[in-house]
């Protein structure tokens, strides 16, 4: 059975996040931040597209998708406020590793990078993540299957110095971090702990109760959402919000725990409107203004 939380975590209310407000919203979009998202693959270009357009809901300015060239052009009609770019892929869809230097190109300029949703085959994955992380010296936020970089080695993004935010799933982190999905089932506070620790990473980790920790040792926890976000997707709308607040110039730990609460919270109005199951995770991006406007009014 699963664990009580961390004792000394804290449960994340709208008082604790008025308390620790994000930083104010400009008019312009330059000073929202400058996101770059890569991912997708031929059989899953859904993924970007609900992490993207989640990008842009928690209010981060310019957003640029990067993916395969083969459905570059169908997200580009799909997202038609981001500027998408296409790099070369293989036939089964992934893209191609030895365009890491590309994308350090493209991401050189922005104020987060999202490296993950969607994206397919997992060597080619590692292979691209590891080149990117290794020289990109921008916050980041790693997702889905680009977490086999940190998986291979803990310490690949310490030189960021804590700009990371890791959004795994619960078997996700089980595979990270080495343990068993039990284990981690158990008590995924520790979980989550352990592993920002050992990465020097933020980690914002999703189940029942989503867990969050900073490398400094910080833990919250958070109920919102229920089961109706436990649908395919949810997790690619969490990083997006997470990037978007980073982007927003929000520190890693607070756009980890903001972001938390605000997906979960979307969750939990749509649990309300359409049923406790049965909402899709496109729904999900359109309602994240909703509570923001409630959490700063």
């Amino acid at each position: 059975m699963p664990q009580p939380p961390h004792p000394d975590a804290r449960v994340i209310t709208p008082m604790l996040l008025r308390k620790w407000p994000l930083p104010a919203a400009e008019d312009d979009k330059e000073s929202r931040g400058r996101m770059v998202v890569v991912g997708g693959g031929s059989e899953t270009p859904g993924a970007i597209l609900l992490a993207a357009e989640a990008a842009l809901r928690a209010g981060g300015g310019k957003l640029q998708v990067v993916t395969g060239s083969r459905i570059a052009p169908h997200l580009a009609l799909a997202l038609p406020e981001a500027l998408v770019r296409g790099i070369p892929d293989r036939s089964d869809g992934s893209l191609d590793a030895e365009s890491a230097q590309l994308v350090l190109e493209l991401a050189s300029e922005a104020d987060v990078v999202l490296i993950g949703p969607g994206l397919v085959g997992k060597e080619s994955v590692r292979s691209l993540t590891t080149s990117i992380v290794t020289e990109l010296r921008v916050p980041m936020v790693l997702d889905a299957l680009s977490l086999a970089a940190v998986t291979d080695n803990h310490e690949c993004v310490h030189h960021l110095a804590g700009n990371v935010v890791l959004t795994p799933n619960l078997s996700e982190l089980a595979i990270t971090l080495g343990w068993s999905r039990s284990q981690v089932e158990d008590d995924p506070a520790a979980a989550a702990l352990e592993l920002a620790k050992r990465s020097q990473t933020t980690v914002t980790a999703g189940g029942v109760r989503s867990a969050i920790a900073s490398p400094e040792g910080e833990v919250w926890y958070d109920e919102g959402g229920g089961a109706g976000l436990g649908v395919s997707g949810s997790g690619d709308v969490k990083a997006g919000v997470v990037a978007g607040l980073l982007a927003r110039r929000a520190t890693p730990s607070q756009a980890a725990v903001w972001g938390t609460y605000l997906h979960g919270r979307a969750g939990d109005r749509l649990a309300a409107d359409v049923g406790k199951l049965g909402y899709l995770a496109r729904e999900v991006p359109a309602q994240i203004p909703r509570v923001l406007a409630e959490l700063e009014a």
